[in-house]
């Protein structure tokens, strides 16, 4: 990929106490003069953007103000959701939208999905080598926002 920037698999522990290697990309998230570095777990198989409630209560957003309803699915189908837009931004690469699904879960990473993150960026994964790969999309508009 042109323009990109790879990244290695993160070893994390499950509640279970077994060591799993995921794909987290360091992320720095800004809501007004407010930022926060992540580490969001890339899942190919999540519709959304999801954003746990203490994430957003750091970035200085109001879960009252908030008058988006954002339906979940699967194991956070019975949290509350709303939605949130914020700036991201990763590596080099200049800042772009996300827009998340901010949930009252606060057993849940951040995790980077189809809406809007792979919209944004294409990924390569090369599992083998337990790297992954990031390139923005060539004509993504960018927020001039800092």
């Amino acid at each position: 990929m042109l323009d990109s920037q790879r990244f290695p698999f993160t070893e994390r522990t499950d509640s279970l106490g077994r060591k799993i290697v995921m794909p987290y990309l360091p992320l720095t998230l800004t809501n007004g003069s407010r930022s926060v570095e992540v580490m969001a777990l890339l899942d190919t198989g999540a519709s959304v953007n999801v954003l746990p409630y203490e994430i957003g209560v750091q970035l200085g957003a109001v879960w009252e103000e908030q008058t988006v309803p954002i339906e979940l699915s699967g194991n956070l189908a019975r949290n509350e959701a709303r939605g949130l837009v914020l700036s991201g931004i990763v590596a080099q690469f200049s800042n772009f939208l996300l827009a998340f699904a901010w949930t009252q879960s606060r057993d849940v990473p951040v995790i980077l999905g189809h809406m809007n993150f792979f919209s944004e960026f294409n990924v390569c994964f090369y599992g083998h080598e337990l790297v992954f790969e990031i390139c923005p999309r060539a004509n993504r508009k960018y927020n001039s926002d800092p």
